[in-house]
């Protein structure tokens, strides 16, 4: 992997990969791995689970490659393909689908303040909030909790998870809302 491709954007690295270059997927895996993996495993909560969902994402990548197109963000591309296979995961499991997929309810978007210190006790306090933050954000339903983690730890737009989800943008929004205003009221 040359340093070229370590400047070349996502949508560059795909195409290049595409047209038969190795090297750019391994740039493409090592900028996403991290947050893809955490992605599956906060959606689906078992770590077992989570690795494999995740080595067939990068599978079901690696077998759509000839015909990728630059439709849109890569890592968009990229979680549509954790999204589905995350779907297709629930639907074999017995209980479905999760109902919160279709849930459409939304509050007032708020945001989330975060205390950082170099006090011994403020590290503490910090540790145990991000704890609780963990523990509230595995608790949300599963489509809320999506939305949240795509803009988290792709730092995708309201369009893009709506891209990434296959949902409309008001959809996308209410999800990421909720979300938001329930681990709000959780750390309160």
């Amino acid at each position: 992997m040359g340093a070229e491709q370590q400047d070349c954007s996502d949508e560059q690295l795909m195409e290049s990969y595409r047209d038969g270059d190795s090297g750019a997927f391994d740039v493409l895996y090592g900028r996403h791995k991290g947050g893809v993996f955490r992605y599956m495993l906060r959606q689906c909560g078992n770590q077992g689970v989570a690795e494999e969902l995740f080595q067939e994402v990068w599978m079901n990548l690696i077998r759509a490659r000839h015909a990728y197109t630059v439709q849109a963000r890569f890592s968009t591309y990229l979680y549509r393909l954790a999204h589905n296979r995350l779907i297709d995961y629930y639907r074999s499991q017995a209980g479905g689908v999760p109902a919160s997929f279709d849930d459409d309810n939304a509050v007032a978007l708020e945001s989330i303040a975060g205390a950082r210190g170099s006090d011994p006790a403020v590290d503490v306090d910090a540790r145990q909030q991000a704890r609780r933050l963990l523990q509230l954000i595995s608790e949300l339903p599963e489509a809320q909790r999506e939305a949240f983690l795509l803009q988290q730890e792709s730092d995708m737009s309201v369009e893009e998870i709506a891209q990434a989800t296959g949902v409309n943008r008001e959809t996308a929004k209410s999800r990421l809302r909720y979300a938001i205003a329930k681990l709000r009221q959780g750390m309160q």
